[in-house]
């Protein structure tokens, strides 16, 4: 929804803006006064102010949020409305304003508007196949340990949410391979990365087809599994990982990690696997009133690192301790 900006009141109390009539709704328009001629009580000249730094532009996505905590989002475009149950919000007062200002509904109910987060963006994004919850895809980069430059496999696709965030992470100067065996899906996350960058990357390759067909002389930094059964392409992985890249698995159910982690084992190119899952607990904190909130990100998926072996390097035994009868 589009939320109406209050004027500022430099716009209206120059001199140079005629009077608003009774009823009439203002609209600021981000002018300076001349100081000098304020304090001496002469006409201002009214003269634009530079663009406020970060301010909202024609095509912006903004995320507009209610009292109550409720979050919509709107894409400007010059003259819209964007309509609510509490009034309507006019696109003409959000262009221009700064990121962070508060807007009012025809009847007067307040929104906080700022752009989404790539968090915001995954949660409310259309979907093929569910998308990977932000808690997973910031340990995915971070225990993954990717970063700027870099050359990273992604299979599959899915929505494209975590295509985001390993695209954010690479840069400019890195690049993303994403195979995804559903053409509506690579469809659906082609339209989501260039929602939220503006633009389908020039350093990402889109492949419709399985990560099988992914040719060894493209050998990459890391490589990220989010498939049914991921253990059918480690030979077609382990081919293009260098030594010592990371490889990170995702997969929902107890049965996927145990075949996932003993396939791992059996290939004998990788270190010992970690997995883990993560169950994200929001706190309520209002004065003394400090406890769990009522509910919470629990189960999502499980995450497996292991890193890529020398070629012909055989890993020591893991000691591990005896067991007491």
């Amino acid at each position: 929804m589009e939320p109406q900006q209050d004027a500022p009141d430099t716009a209206s109390t120059a001199p140079t803006e005629p009077p608003a009539e009774v009823g009439e709704e203002v609209v600021g328009s981000y002018l300076d006064v001349d100081p000098a001629a304020a304090s001496e009580g002469a006409p201002a000249d009214a003269v634009p102010t530079e663009p406020v730094e970060g301010a909202f532009v024609i095509g912006d996505r903004v995320q507009l949020t209610d009292p109550k905590g409720n979050m919509h989002t709107v894409v400007l475009e010059p003259g819209k409305q964007f309509h609510t149950h509490r009034g309507a919000i006019e696109h003409d007062s959000l262009i221009g304003a700064p990121e962070g200002s508060v807007v009012h509904s025809t009847n007067n109910t307040g929104y906080l508007a700022f752009r989404p987060l790539l968090a915001d963006f995954v949660l409310s994004m259309p979907r093929g196949a569910q998308v990977i919850y932000p808690k997973d895809a910031a340990q995915i980069v971070g225990f993954g340990d990717i970063g700027p430059g870099m050359r990273v496999l992604e299979a599959g696709a899915g929505s494209g949410a975590l295509s985001c965030s390993l695209l954010r992470a690479v840069g400019t100067g890195g690049t993303l391979t994403s195979y995804e065996r559903r053409e509506d899906f690579a469809d659906v996350a082609r339209g989501n990365v260039a929602a939220f960058l503006g633009e389908v990357p020039g350093n990402w390759s889109l492949r419709l087809g399985d990560l099988d067909q992914h040719p060894a002389e493209e050998t990459v930094d890391r490589v990220v599994l989010d498939m049914l059964e991921p253990w059918l392409v480690l030979p077609t992985v382990a081919a293009a990982l260098r030594p010592g890249g990371v490889l990170v698995g995702y997969v929902a159910t107890v049965t996927q990690l145990s075949t996932y982690v003993e396939a791992l084992r059996a290939q004998g190119v990788w270190t010992e696997p970690h997995a883990w899952e993560t169950l994200l607990r929001p706190w309520h904190a209002v004065g003394l009133a400090v406890r769990p909130e009522h509910r919470m990100v629990a189960h999502t998926a499980f995450l497996v690192t292991c890193r890529r072996l020398a070629e012909g390097a055989v890993a020591p035994l893991r000691a591990r301790k005896a067991r007491r009868i």
